[in-house]
């Protein structure tokens, strides 16, 4: 295991703090190290891995790809790139798509599209209202987003008419609203911020106020979207529909792939050829990954799973707080929840991982669980026992 570690902290940018184990493979909701030890996987990749591991039909699904088409550029149809949107888009109830390589780049789409949306419309607005709080990506553009002061700060100036709001605060957003306000962007519940669940009233004014001043709404799904929260999508529950949404993580199962859509009015006032483009986006192989993975989401049923499950997994966690004096809140729902805990959540991440525990931090003092979306209630029982062992 030592041989892995040190050719990667030899040869790579030290920009992760890595925990010392070097994972080999993946079993259904398990993954296994080098050295052969099991590991309860609560963290799925950071949300990513939402059908687990080894799933026999997506594989399937790719290496048949693999054998055919892995890439051509986006100068040429391909036989996947159809049917991903199409799929894609039905789940999303949105009217147009562009495929990137990552969440980040999904933003990056997102901002774009909303300024030329402005633009076209002659209306002369550029200024962005994001959320305290929020985290939306590691480039310029998505980093100028986010609201926690620590990302921005050591790359500043960041990009030009970014105001911040406060979360689940409708008299904050509309005290940063001007006539040069272009779009709203926000994460229906905040991942990176601590597991913060937008409330109805909010996700509602937002919506309201957008369509009174002429304003884009912007959904940032990429963690809390594709069925984490027992909505296709989070905004579904609140029947707040955006007009521009970014998506990535889940939407591939572990392939490295995002999206942007939007409404058939901000397509035909928006992006146009020459504006945005991505080599590998749309490339045959993760859009294989997309359409497959969607397929399964809806043969299977993963929504009423989740929400299963996840009403489960708030039971058992309502009642390990209950009992534990180190935990000062559980919240969250569906499969994605967060502990708040009196300890810094890294000192409890490392004592679970010994224990074969696989969770992650959200903010200084938050546990993070946000599972494969096919954990059963046997697993989320397994996680409770070595939770509790090691709090």
């Amino acid at each position: 295991m030592n041989q892995y570690i040190e050719e990667t902290n030899k040869g790579l940018i030290h920009t992760y703090n890595r925990f010392p184990v070097v994972l080999e493979k993946g079993e259904g909701v398990y993954l296994y190290d080098t050295a052969g030890k099991k590991y309860l996987d609560f963290a799925a990749g950071i949300a990513v891995c939402g059908l687990g591991y080894g799933n026999e039909e997506l594989n399937q699904a790719l290496k048949e790809q693999i054998d055919c088409l892995t890439h051509t550029s986006n100068l040429y149809y391909n036989t996947t790139c159809g049917k991903a949107a199409t799929a894609l888009l039905r789940i999303a109830e949105m009217d147009r798509v562009f495929f990137t390589n990552s969440g980040t780049e999904a933003i990056e789409g997102a901002l774009k599209s909303a300024r030329k949306y402005a633009w076209k419309k002659g209306t002369g607005r550029y200024e962005f209202i994001a959320m305290e709080h929020s985290f939306h990506g590691r480039s310029i553009g998505a980093v100028s987003v986010t609201g926690n002061e620590a990302y921005r700060t050591p790359f500043e100036p960041m990009l030009p008419g970014v105001r911040f709001a406060e979360f689940n605060d409708l008299d904050s957003v509309k005290e940063q609203i001007t006539d040069k306000t272009c779009a709203i962007i926000l994460e229906p519940l905040q991942g990176e911020g601590g597991i913060n669940q937008a409330s109805k009233e909010f996700m509602e004014g937002i919506r309201s106020l957008c369509d009174q001043e002429g304003i884009l709404m912007i959904c940032d799904e990429i963690q809390c979207g594709m069925g984490r929260t027992g909505s296709m999508f989070a905004w579904q529950s609140y029947g707040t529909k955006p007009d521009i949404m970014a998506m990535a993580k889940a939407i591939g199962s572990g392939l490295p792939v995002g999206a942007f859509a939007m409404t058939k009015e901000v397509a035909e006032y928006s992006l146009e050829p020459g504006d945005h483009g991505s080599t590998y986006g749309g490339n045959p192989l993760a859009c294989a990954a997309v359409a497959k993975t969607v397929e399964i989401f809806e043969r299977e049923d993963i929504l009423a799973h989740v929400r299963e499950t996840g009403a489960y997994l708030e039971e058992r966690l309502t009642a390990l707080a209950a009992e534990s004096d180190e935990i000062l809140e559980q919240r969250g729902t569906g499969l994605i929840r967060g502990i708040k805990v009196k300890k810094p959540a890294g000192e409890i991440i490392q004592r679970a991982l010994d224990k074969g525990l696989l969770i992650i931090s959200a903010r200084d003092n938050v546990i993070r669980l946000v599972p494969p979306l096919i954990i059963r209630k046997e697993q989320i029982d397994e996680m409770i026992e070595k939770l509790k062992a090691v709090l």
